[in-house]
């Protein structure tokens, strides 16, 4: 009954989010102030009523109901509460629901807002992000329904929704098969919910900037009320992304954190144009300019979003991040063909109103340098998502499956990363409107000298690999720029307001968290490309055979093959089988590694973690590949040392921190209360 409670309720809200748009599409045309607000109440419905059948899921997962299918397929006896709780997530059917929930929450609260200077908004605003609700809705409801049950029925066991004949019974089988390991993980407990809040927000800019050429208010209103939920939107990508590659890095055993999967690459796309959309719209806000490519650059992310969930659900490439194959497919490139082609219409529609305010007249200005940087983040999207078609096309027209793999992505992206680090350095002394050769190398000559001093004593002491040089140039020379600026903004305010360095320094950051909050997140992703760096370019690895006493060599590191140990802990119902490594550094003793795997009897898959030594100079990384369990005499190892990669790590956390700075709510000014002056209180008289 649970289970049928919770369909019921999903069809429920299906219907109410149907009516929700319907109701407001027909309220705006005949001009029912009524019944737009009735279709405003059913959308706020819409978020209790599916937390209602997410609550209904949950509990059936944590109870090891088997007889529900998809409590079987994630969950089973040993799985911890949480593990069952999360697993809510960690499937097919499950994770649209879960979509869903998080989005009927977004578009409730869109809609508590305070609407009246945005009135004409409202009703598109709910039109559109109703239609993507009913969309995934009618996707859980009619192919991927988390409450599908096990029966009975003359001896075979078959899934239904609903009692397929009088003589079936339900089956429950004794365990579920369990959790996939892979996402046992601690970090894709976090991973999956942050990358579905950043696909989920942007359906809220989307929303606005459909309503704004529907209505064809063709100022920047749509893209300041939205400014909040595009940075959280990026944050809740951009976080769902790091710790993928934290994820990958500690449980995949590529040896690193990137491998340039299709599903990774997925996510990867919306966040480029993400990215260049919170970069051209400032300069729509500041100059009135890029309207039309905002435009162009929101619908794109829109259509990412639900291209990269199509793409992860319907089981066309081949990925360990992947759901299994399933029959949604086909409605969700529908969805994003119409959704498209609507939007280029409509778009096509205002293009004339949509023209720039003023004309762009400097080719260094700051507008002109966005633009570029726009460019570039383009160039990196057009790159993936050939990539990443590619073999569906290839598959298509001859039958075979050509592999894309990470050198083409390294080579083509490489210069366009190099390009943009440049444009980090250089942007932030160029000015609006204009800007010339002269007064840009006058404000950069001395951040220049720094990275070139600095390049050279790396060159003599580290590395002499010509693209590690301008790579490290480049790194060099965004940081220095951008602290800079940090230092030249203190001291003029040190100069006009007579504050103390850091008092100042305070100051200036918290009066415009949006600029520095910005060369924070600039700032971070210079270090990261330190770690990108070391890893790409001077990474070493070896693996061989080994028995008890003998060692392997890589770089300045020995390895020595101790043991290996088996052991059953049935309460998790899994196996670990762990090696004994010590480690040593020009004949320096360092210690113990640990690489194991990890076998769940449960989901009859295993997870290989390995064995891990992290300094700020590089990052020991140790696997074990395979094993002899009866003599206990060889044991096969994989091991890489991977140069400056925790810098990534440091950056990531920078880069997070940055953009809840820049993203965090201002303090609103309490009016101060003026005392009348005396000629004021007599004029009064």
């Amino acid at each position: 009954m649970l289970a049928e409670f919770g369909y019921g309720v999903l069809v429920v809200s299906f219907l109410v989010t149907v009516y929700s748009g319907v109701a407001a599409f027909f309220g705006v045309r005949k001009n029912s102030a009524s019944l737009i607000e009735s279709a405003r109440r059913a959308q706020l419905l819409t978020f209790p009523l599916i937390t209602v059948s997410s609550f209904v899921l949950i509990y059936l997962l944590v109870n090891n109901h088997f007889e529900v299918s998809f409590a079987y397929e994630v969950t089973s006896r040993s799985m911890p509460t949480y593990l069952k709780i999360t697993a809510w997530w960690g499937g097919q059917a499950g994770s649209l629901l879960f979509w869903s929930w998080l989005l009927a929450a977004f578009t409730s609260l869109v809609t508590l807002r305070k609407w009246d200077r945005d009135i004409e908004f409202l009703p598109w605003v709910i039109v559109v992000s109703a239609i993507t609700l009913a969309f995934f809705l009618f996707m859980i409801i009619f192919h991927e329904n988390p409450f599908t049950r096990y029966w009975l029925v003359a001896g075979n066991v078959v899934e239904s929704m609903f009692k397929p004949t009088v003589e079936a019974t339900i089956f429950t089988p004794e365990n579920g098969r369990g959790l996939n390991p892979l996402l046992r993980h601690p970090g894709m407990i976090i991973h999956p919910p942050m990358l579905y809040l950043g696909f989920v927000s942007y359906v809220i800019p989307y929303s606005f900037a459909i309503a704004a050429l529907i209505t064809g208010r063709t100022d920047d209103r749509w893209t300041r009320i939205t400014r909040r939920w595009s940075l959280w939107a990026w944050l809740f990508l951009s976080f769902g992304l790091v710790l993928g590659g934290r994820w990958a890095y500690d449980v995949l055993g590529w040896g690193g954190y990137w491998g340039w999967d299709p599903v990774e690459i997925a996510a990867f796309m919306p966040w480029l144009t993400g990215t260049a959309f919170l970069h051209s719209v400032m300069i729509q806000e500041k100059r009135g300019m890029l309207k039309q490519w905002n435009m162009v650059l929101i619908i794109l992310t829109y259509a990412l979003v639900i291209f990269g969930t199509f793409l992860t659900r319907s089981g066309v490439l081949s990925s360990v991040h992947s759901f299994a194959n399933s029959p949604i497919g086909p409605f969700f490139m529908g969805f994003v063909t119409l959704t498209l082609v609507v939007s280029v219409y409509l778009l096509i529609r205002r293009w004339n109103d949509l023209r720039s305010e003023t004309e762009m007249k400097s080719m260094l200005s700051r507008e002109a340098l966005f633009l570029l940087n726009n460019l570039l983040f383009i160039g990196i999207l057009v790159v993936c998502f050939w990539g990443v078609i590619y073999p569906l096309i290839s598959e298509l027209a001859t039958g075979f499956k050509v592999t894309v793999g990470p050198p083409y992505y390294e080579r083509a992206t490489g210069p366009l990363f190099a390009g943009l680090l440049f444009l980090m350095a250089v942007a932030p002394f160029s000015a609006w409107g204009h800007s010339t050769l002269q007064t840009l190398g006058k404000a950069i000559w001395k951040s220049t000298l720094a990275s070139f001093v600095l390049t050279i004593i790396l060159f003599f002491t580290y590395t002499q690999n010509l693209y590690a040089i301008i790579g490290f140039f480049l790194v060099a020379l965004a940081i220095f720029s951008t602290l800079h600026e940090f230092w030249r903004g203190t001291i003029a305010r040190q100069k006009t307001q007579n504050e103390n360095f850091f008092t100042a320094l305070s100051n200036l950051m918290m009066r415009n968290r949006r600029r520095y909050g910005g060369y924070i997140i600039h700032i971070s992703m210079a270090l990261m490309a330190i770690g990108i760096l070391g890893i790409e370019l001077f990474q070493k690895e070896t693996q061989g055979t080994v028995a008890a006493g003998e060692a392997l060599n890589v770089g300045n590191y020995t390895v020595e093959y101790r043991e290996l140990a088996s052991w059953d802990v049935p309460s998790d119902d899994v196996n670990y089988t762990r090696a004994v490594l010590d480690i040593y550094e020009n004949g320096i003793y360092l210690g113990q590694l640990y690489p194991r795997i990890d076998y769940f009897y449960d989901a009859e898959q295993t997870m290989t973690i390995p064995g891990q030594r992290s300094t700020f100079r590089d990052d020991l990384y140790i696997l074990l590949v395979d094993w002899q369990p009866a003599s206990n005499t060889g044991a096969t190892f994989k091991i890489y040392v991977n140069p400056l990669v925790n810098w990534l790590w440091i950056g990531s956390l920078l880069f997070l921190l940055g953009i809840i700075f820049a993203a965090w709510p201002d303090k609103e000014l309490e009016p101060v209360k003026v005392k009348p002056s005396a000629q004021q209180t007599s004029a009064a008289d």
